[in-house]
């Protein structure tokens, strides 16, 4: 058997432990400094170098937009540079392979990652971030940042693969999932890189990575740990999923990338109006208690209700489109997904892990639970901001304040949640 680490095998002798301390009195280690301190324990769990990063880029990002269209910068790149491809390929993905990178070892029964491997990764998409971001805001070219970045999702995409190719365990079903989606994510993203040379469409990338890449790996991760979460704060909760899920849902929303870049609105309509019952059948399956959870879960409930919703503007939207009304949605579908689901259930795992993860009981306090309808805010508000040119509004007005809202909320959230990660805990023993 091996011996717990740190054991000395010298007192495994029968004589006396004062005799063995006077003749093998060890050379005291040296104390370490606060840098080498504080490093060990930033990076003692991998979620919590990888929310920093994916936080400040976030918010960062975020702010790039509301400079850009307060008129504050003059840039020379396009929104689907420095908005679409910035949250698709560079921001959300890091919160979550920052939770991956912790689970998936878990979920399979493998050793855990260790952490010179994930710094790796960690430094790999700092750089690339900070790269990218630079380049929008000076003006040069970001290709080598943009490579750097795809290399990065590669590695994370063969770490994570080899892990569950290594499980003897029989059901992989949902690291599986999260493994086809981190591989569209590779592909979308090596044919974005590919209209950058002049070589396809940029807007088939985008929606690509999207659908098939973000919203995937997202709702992989989601069903299946928000019915865990459910079960055990829950008594009584029993969980039932559809097994054929994720396969029926992959192949629609690839029908439904085709139908935004190729087909058109009446192609759409029957894809949207597909998710849609897919998805209202599926949550009426899992009966997820809303009024009977505590704020730490039905933050996470409210996210998933977003996702009908989203398909359901979308269907709309096509309506609109065929029978020509004349109304303006103005992707308020894709903002549906991106702030009402992906931003509102990363706000509720980070919250909810850095709690569990630095020792405290994850709930909601008064503070969290503030921010959780904080974050249905801006939801709303960058959805109203997509249809107030029916009203001839002022569109521009609008997007700024949702654009606000956001770093606004990012921030305070910020300061309590990110900075225990930015602190660091204590190494797992």
């Amino acid at each position: 058997m091996f011996k717990p680490s740190g054991q000395n095998t010298i007192f495994s002798s029968q004589k006396s432990p004062q005799s063995q301390v006077l003749k093998f009195s060890p050379t005291p280690m040296p104390s370490k400094g606060r840098f080498a301190t504080w490093y060990e324990r930033f990076c003692a769990q991998p979620h919590q170098p990888l929310f920093v990063s994916g936080m400040l880029g976030l918010i960062a990002f975020t702010f790039l937009l509301l400079g850009v269209y307060t008129g504050a910068l003059n840039i020379g790149y396009g929104v689907i540079d420095f908005h679409a491809y910035a949250f698709v390929f560079i921001v959300f993905i890091q919160f979550f392979l920052g939770f991956l990178f912790v689970v998936f070892p878990k979920f399979l029964v493998q050793a855990q990652i260790p952490s010179r491997i994930y710094m790796r990764h960690f430094f790999a998409y700092a750089i690339s971030t900070a790269g990218i971001l630079m380049a929008f805001l000076f003006d040069f070219d970001a290709k080598i940042f943009m490579i750097l970045n795809l290399v990065a999702q590669i590695f994370s995409f063969f770490l994570l693969f080899n892990i569950h190719k290594k499980s003897l365990l029989k059901d992989k079903h949902d690291t599986f999932w999260v493994l086809v989606g981190l591989a569209s994510g590779l592909m979308f993203h090596a044919l974005f890189l590919l209209a950058k040379f002049g070589v396809g469409s940029e807007f088939f990338a985008i929606y690509g990575g999207f659908y098939l890449f973000l919203f995937v790996v997202v709702y992989a991760v989601s069903q299946r740990m928000i019915p865990f979460f459910t079960s055990i704060k829950v008594q009584g909760y029993v969980i039932k999923r559809t097994k054929i899920f994720m396969s029926i849902l992959y192949v629609l929303l690839f029908l439904h990338v085709l139908g935004l870049s190729f087909f058109g609105a009446k192609f759409l309509l029957l894809t949207s109006f597909l998710l849609f019952v897919l998805f209202a059948r599926e949550f009426c399956i899992w009966r997820l208690p809303l009024f009977s959870s505590p704020a730490i879960l039905w933050v996470l409930y409210i996210s998933l209700y977003w996702i009908p919703i989203g398909f359901f503007i979308s269907f709309l939207d096509s309506l609109n489109e065929i029978l020509n009304l004349g109304l303006v949605f103005e992707k308020s579908a894709l903002h549906a997904f991106a702030i009402g689901y992906f931003l509102t259930i990363l706000i509720g795992f980070g919250t909810r892990v850095t709690l569990g993860h630095s020792g405290q009981i994850p709930h909601a306090s008064g503070f969290a639970t503030t921010i959780f309808v904080f974050v249905g805010v801006v939801s709303f508000a960058r959805l109203f901001a997509g249809v107030s040119l029916n009203f001839e509004l002022d569109y521009i007005f609008f997007i700024n304040l949702s654009a606000f809202l956001l770093a606004l909320g990012l921030i305070i959230w910020s300061c309590k949640y990110l900075v225990i990660l930015a602190k660091g805990f204590k190494p797992p023993h």
